[in-house]
């Protein structure tokens, strides 16, 4: 799947006709998340995906790993994003967290729109934000917030075994999404699902009342 104009018009046709579904505020407010199309480049370092020789032109996903200091969800597999301030849309929020976290600066028309908001366990209503960016060469890692910066191929969120939904002690079942040989929880792994389902395959998928582990309610 290549990263280029097709693709994106692609994505925004989707989202421009996705009936988005809002949650109302959290225990502990609002947040928002970026999920940023870029480009594979060199290839994820993590979970046996192969690096490329040379930069590649598929389309990937940009996510982190969380700083191992943090007092929430250290170590854990995210998407750039954060609290939304008093005088923000969840759009100017992802865009000021990109710039913060990853050192990757975007415009406003990189914004294709948005997917369902999903409460976490921890207290948060999330709204995730679908952008565009070209090859984003010069991302740098935040110590602060993050501890690496991961390009994820579109391909691999296409997998067979995807999603991974486990079903045990909760009334709905635990979400995951497999890429390597590791995998990621929601609600990362809610926003991914999503999506791809709406985003790549066309299909109006809700993703709101999957279950997040019990390591993630932190």
């Amino acid at each position: 799947m290549q990263h280029d104009a097709a693709l994106r018009e692609s994505v925004a046709a989707a989202l421009r006709q996705f009936p988005v579904q809002a949650q109302p505020d959290g225990l502990h407010g609002r947040a928002a998340v970026a999920l940023v199309i870029s480009q594979a480049g060199f290839g994820a370092a993590w979970g046996g995906l192969p690096r490329h020789a040379q930069w590649s032109t598929e389309a990937a996903m940009i996510l982190t790993r969380r700083a191992t200091h943090l007092r929430r969800h250290a170590n854990q597999w995210a998407l750039p994003g954060g609290r939304i301030d008093a005088s923000e849309t969840p759009e100017q929020a992802a865009l000021r967290e990109l710039r913060e976290e990853v050192a990757l600066e975007l415009p406003p028309d990189a914004v294709l729109g948005r997917l369902d908001d999903y409460a976490t366990r921890s207290g948060f209503a999330i709204t995730p934000v679908v952008l565009w960016a070209m090859d984003a060469r010069t991302m740098v890692a935040n110590p602060d917030e993050v501890a690496s910066i991961h390009r994820i191929a579109l391909e691999e969120f296409l997998r067979p075994d995807a999603p991974m939904l486990e079903h045990g002690l909760h009334a709905q079942p635990v979400l995951r999404m497999p890429v390597g040989d590791n995998w990621i929880a929601a609600p990362t792994a809610a926003f991914l699902y999503q999506f791809r389902e709406v985003c790549l395959c066309g299909r109006l998928t809700r993703v709101a009342h999957f279950e997040q582990p019990e390591f993630a309610w932190r």
